[in-house]
This record gives C-alpha cells, sequence and structure tokens, in this order.
C-alpha cells in the first residue's frame, strides 16, 4: 500500500496528499512540495500513514525536501510582498470599477507567478485587469475567484459563539449544511441566528446534527403520554446533550428523566415486535421517580402512600392533607379540640364580655327604680352577656321617674337632718348620686371626715315651691332668663319689674323696642369729618 503524508497550504481549503520518497518527515514539519502550479511550501498536519489504492484518486506529487531555515526566511519574504500588493490590487480594481472584492496575493515559493484571488457574485470581465497587474508588478499573473466560505476562511474572525470561526480553525473540505439539520435540533428558524459571518448557514449545524437524530430516533415522539405513579404525564421538552426528556403531569408537577431509566411496557413491546421496529420507552417506575432531587414528587408519592393507607411513618395524622379542597371553619377546629372545652370557653368568653359591658354601663338613670349599673349588670350576666337596647321612656313614665326622684330626694334631706340632730355622722360629705360604688365610699370614710363641711343651700325644688324663684319662660333678648329667674333675697332691674307689671296688668306682651344705628351721610367720603349743624 501506498504511503502518504498529508500537507496544508496558506490559501488551500483542504488537506493534499504527497509521496514522502522515504524523507524522514513528521507532523509539524514544513516541507517543500511540487504541485501543478509549481513549488510550494506547507505544513505538515500528520505523520506519514498507509491508504488503499482505491482512495487515490491521482497519481501523488513528490515531496522534494524538508524546508531548511533559509526556505522559512524566503517564505516570509513572499508573505510581505503578497500583503504589499494588496494595495495595488485595490486600487486597480477601484479604477476600472470592476463589481469585484480583493480577497489576498500569493506568491509562488519557486517565483513561477502570483495568483490574485477575489470573490464576486458573477463572472467578471478581469482580462484589462490582468494587464495592469503584469506591468505594475513584472511577474506572471493568475487569477482566481473563490466563494464566500472560502473568503470568510481566509480573512477569519470571530462567530457568534465566541469562538474563532470553524471555518479557519479546523479547516478541511466544506460539507453541505442544509435547514433539515436546523429543524432536526430544534433550533429556530431565524436567518440571523443560524447563519454564519459568511451569510450561509454555520457549519456547526453539521457537528451535532447526528447525535440529535440518533436521540430522537431511540426517545419517544413529543407530545406522547407516558405512565407513571402518579397518573399519566405528558412529554413537554428534549434535553439532547444531556439525553433527559422534561414531562409535565396532569397536576402540573415538571420533572426530568434520563432516556435511559424509563422502560418499556408489554404494549410497547408487542407494538414494536408486529412493525419490526425498535421499542420506545412509555414507562417510568416508581424507583425512578424516588431517585429524582425533586421536593415536589417527594411530597406526592408520599400522599399517594396516605391515600392508599400505608404508614409513610412520619408522625403526621389522616387529617394533614396536601391538597385541601376546601378552607377550615372556626367551629371545625374548635370540634378538633374537643365540643366539651369549646362549650366551656365559649361560656367563659360571655361571662367576661357581660362583666365588661357592666362596668362600661352608666352608674344610674332616672326610673331604674334604684337598680343602677350593679343590677343591670346582674340582669346582663344572667343573660348570657347580652346588651341590652336603650328604650325611650313616654312621656307618663318620665313623670313617674321624676316624682320617685323628688320623693327620694325629701326622704334623704329627712334622714340628714334627724342624723344631723342626734349628732351622729358629722363632718361626712354625703354624695348626691348614690351608684354601685357606695363600699368604695365606706372605705374612704376616714379622708372624707377631714374634708370641710359644704354649705347648706337649699335645693332648687324647695325654693320653687316656697315661692321664691318664680320660673317664667325665656324671651328673646333677656339673656338666657338669667334677669328674670333670680334668687330670693336678691333685687330684680327696675326696667324688668315695671314690663312685667304692665304685662301683668295689661295682658300683652311688652312691646320690643329696635335698636338704631346711626347713619353717616350718603355724601361724606370714608374717614372725613361730618358737617357741622347749624345751632
Amino acid at each position: 500500500m501506498p504511503v502518504v503524508v498529508p500537507v496544508k497550504f496558506p490559501f488551500a481549503s483542504r488537506d493534499l496528499w504527497f509521496d514522502p520518497q522515504g524523507l524522514d518527515i513528521i507532523e509539524a514539519d514544513y516541507a517543500i512540495c511540487s504541485t501543478e502550479r509549481g513549488q510550494e511550501i506547507g505544513l505538515v498536519t500528520a505523520d506519514p500513514f498507509e491508504v488503499e489504492e482505491s482512495a487515490l484518486r491521482a497519481p501523488l506529487k513528490p515531496v522534494l525536501r524538508i524546508a531548511t531555515d533559509a526556505d522559512l526566511d524566503r517564505a516570509d519574504e513572499l508573505a510581505r510582498r503578497g500583503e504589499e500588493a494588496m494595495h495595488g490590487f485595490r486600487d486597480l480594481v477601484k479604477q476600472d470599477d470592476l463589481d469585484m472584492k480583493p480577497v489576498g496575493v500569493e506568491y509562488l515559493f519557486g517565483g513561477e507567478k502570483a495568483v490574485f484571488y477575489f470573490a464576486a457574485e458573477d463572472r467578471v470581465d478581469f482580462r484589462q485587469l490582468v494587464k495592469d497587474l503584469s506591468a505594475r508588478f513584472h511577474t506572471r499573473v493568475d487569477m482566481r475567484q473563490i466563494g464566500v466560505r472560502d473568503e470568510t476562511r481566509l480573512v477569519g474572525g470571530i462567530a457568534h459563539c465566541g469562538q474563532e470561526l470553524c471555518c479557519a480553525r479546523f479547516g478541511g473540505q466544506f460539507e453541505p449544511v442544509s435547514i433539515r439539520m436546523a429543524k432536526e435540533q430544534d433550533l429556530p428558524l431565524n436567518s440571523a441566528k443560524i447563519s454564519g459571518v459568511c451569510g450561509r448557514l454555520m457549519c456547526c449545524l453539521r457537528y451535532e446534527f447526528e447525535a440529535y437524530k440518533d436521540f430522537k430516533g431511540r426517545a419517544p415522539k413529543k407530545k406522547a403520554v407516558i405512565d407513571t405513579p402518579l397518573g399519566k404525564a405528558r412529554i413537554q421538552e428534549y434535553d439532547t446533550p444531556r439525553e433527559q426528556l422534561i414531562l409535565r403531569l396532569e397536576s402540573g408537577k415538571v420533572f426530568r428523566v434520563d432516556l435511559a431509566d424509563m422502560t418499556c411496557s408489554d404494549a410497547a413491546k408487542k407494538k414494536s415486535e408486529e412493525q419490526g421496529c425498535a421499542c420506545r420507552p412509555d414507562c417510568v417506575t416508581r424507583s425512578v421517580l424516588e431517585k429524582l432531587e425533586s421536593p415536589d414528587i417527594a411530597l406526592a408519592l408520599m400522599e399517594l402512600d396516605r391515600e392508599n393507607g400505608l404508614d409513610v411513618g412520619d408522625g403526621l395524622s389522616s387529617a394533614d392533607r396536601i391538597v385541601i379542597d376546601g378552607g377550615t371553619s372556626r367551629r371545625r377546629r374548635r370540634g378538633e379540640r374537643g365540643d366539651g372545652q369549646a362549650g366551656q370557653v365559649s361560656r367563659g368568653e360571655k361571662q367576661g364580655r357581660g362583666a365588661r359591658s357592666a362596668k362600661a354601663a352608666p352608674s344610674r338613670r332616672p326610673g331604674d327604680g334604684g337598680q343602677g349599673a350593679a343590677g343591670q349588670a346582674q340582669s346582663g350576666s344572667g343573660q348570657g352577656g347580652s346588651r341590652r337596647r336603650r328604650r325611650h321612656l313616654s312621656s307618663e313614665e318620665r313623670e313617674s321617674a321624676f316624682l320617685s326622684a323628688a320623693a327620694r330626694e325629701s326622704h334623704r334631706d329627712a334622714g340628714e337632718a334627724s342624723s344631723e340632730s342626734s349628732g351622729q355622722g358629722a363632718g361626712r360629705t354625703r354624695r348626691r348620686h348614690r351608684s354601685a360604688s357606695a363600699p368604695r365610699a365606706e372605705a374612704r370614710g376616714d379622708a372624707a371626715k377631714q374634708t370641710p363641711q359644704k354649705p347648706d343651700v337649699p335645693s332648687v325644688a324647695s325654693q320653687v315651691a316656697d315661692g321664691d324663684v318664680k320660673v317664667s319662660r325665656r324671651r328673646p333678648g333677656d339673656g338666657g332668663g338669667a334677669r328674670r329667674n333670680g334668687v330670693a333675697g336678691q333685687e330684680r332691674p327696675k326696667a324688668d319689674t315695671a314690663r312685667d307689671g304692665a304685662a301683668d296688668g295689661e295682658g300683652q306682651a311688652p312691646k320690643k323696642r329696635r335698636r338704631r344705628r346711626p347713619r353717616k351721610p350718603k355724601g361724606s367720603a370714608p374717614g372725613s369729618q361730618p358737617p357741622a349743624s347749624e345751632d
């Protein structure tokens, strides 16, 4: 079998095989080779190896020698000359107004000719350009048109992924890339996202195409229904690099499972045998779910065991459920503690509320029969602490309440007079209005004895009865009735006495006297003096 050595040239798209002719050449050496265009220098990409005779398409060209230091210096000088020739190449293209894009200039190692590379969409008539280039650089000129992929590979750059362009980094022969490869990998069919710098489909779409194709051939179809211990699940998405499936349960829980952990049911095996194809898994066992690090799945499995009557050993009662149909009422929560205890607590709370309402009630009201707040508190507590609604008294009830209050007042005055005559209770100040706090007043008796005695002033009722005070109807302008309602021993003004006498004698109300305001003269300005009188 023939022995070959691969060599890579700067402007070539792939490696070319050459006959090493027994030279001690290894990878990373530079070699001077004989090609169809002449002598060229290239980089050896691998050690010599044997190939089949059928793999050779044409007779092999020989490797002349391994490059020396002088050969490497000459290669650097030719590369510098090619960069300088690019400026003249661009100027001449612009001068002739040709629809082409200059890409690079290569001087062959043997000096036979210079190759000018350009990119163009259509064919270009460059005959005049060849004459101008030959006259300017004094060498034989060869024009070579290349595609956009070769142009990008020669120029180089950075791809969307942030790495160097695949065509410039890996090299090799370009292989066709189709839109079907993007569909197979579930990529968005957006030209801006799946196209490279060159404007064509990215070369990397072909790298993972076979892996995606193999995974989809072994995995269940998308939207397929999978049997799990927690119910039916549907395949929502693929994770091809990890070979995982993303499943969604009917309850809404989402989890991942490896394709290798899924199993095939008997029905799936029988169907695959009938159709003569590979069996696709359609079941997920409980052991696979228990291995997942998902709290939701663990709780769902625990709830499933509890529904089946198994003791999960977590100390939870049967009332503790993950999903509750409705909210628990206060009466139900009290029933769990016990009906008797809840009833006692409720009655105690009612009694406490009744006592608080009795304290907040007023001490004494006319017509309460001397019961006061204490009686109301007792009646309220006897009725379970319910608050009584206030009722308005009629005119007869108000009159009877007033008479009973006057009777109690007369009895109290008689008792005070008898106690003063007997010499008991001297120096003690009695409260005018009694309330339920009488025991506290008796407890403060010692302190009350040291206070001075109030002067004995007859009540208003006694003064009205004796005729010392005359009660009359209030009239407008009488100062609230203070001048008409005097106290015994005080002298009323003469004007009021005369007005009362006239009213009593004639039987008519006195005439109102209007108070006149002093008017200013109409012709006088504000702030001016009034005119003098003619006296």
